[in-house]
């Protein structure tokens, strides 16, 4: 699974702690689930893709998937 939080952070200005803060995990967390190292709960998922204003599906894709 690879995802988009990195970009999408760049776009809103935040580093990975403060989008770790803003989600309640760690930086190191945001920093796996980046290199597609780490596949987070539903939960967190959703958390990630409110603070970064998207929806889960445009946040995280299997690498068999288009991106747009």
């Amino acid at each position: 699974m690879r995802t988009r939080i990195k970009e999408l952070r760049a776009r809103h200005n935040l580093t990975q702690d403060d989008l770790a803060k803003k989600v309640g995990v760690r930086r190191e967390t945001i920093l796996y689930m980046e290199k597609g190292k780490y596949n987070p709960s539903l939960k967190l998922a959703h958390d990630v893709a409110k603070a970064l204003k998207t929806t889960i599906d445009d946040l995280f894709f299997f690498d068999d998937e288009e991106t747009t």
